[in-house]
């Protein structure tokens, strides 16, 4: 079977465009998050305000949907609808790179 090279071009750019967006430049993420985030979600992805989620390790994809919906008034919050509106869509990348690159170690208690 002769397969047309324009189809096997074409095929490879679908292939392509459906990869999930790759990871961006995590260290103008972290710039970008030490500026932005950390005064609630803290320096290290560990929220240092009660009532901020934790970002260390969050999956880049759904860091990208929220903030992506905080930007443009889907989601409502009185501090991270203004933070997010001021992100360009590269910062918010990188922002999800930085986070989504993070690794955290569990440690589960012992049931007595």
């Amino acid at each position: 079977m002769r397969v047309d090279p324009l189809f096997g071009a074409a095929a490879m750019i679908v292939a392509a465009l459906a990869l999930p967006v790759a990871a961006q430049d995590a260290a103008a993420g972290k710039r970008a998050a030490d500026m932005r985030c950390a005064m609630c979600h803290g320096p290290d992805g560990i929220a240092a305000a009660p009532d901020a989620p934790n970002l260390a390790g969050a999956n880049p994809d759904y860091l990208l949907a929220q903030l992506g919906a905080f930007r443009s008034g889907a989601r409502q919050h009185h501090q991270m609808s203004l933070i997010a509106a001021g992100l360009s869509a590269p910062e918010v990348e990188d922002i999800a790179a930085w986070y989504g690159r993070m690794r955290l170690t569990v440690t589960i208690p012992p049931f007595e």
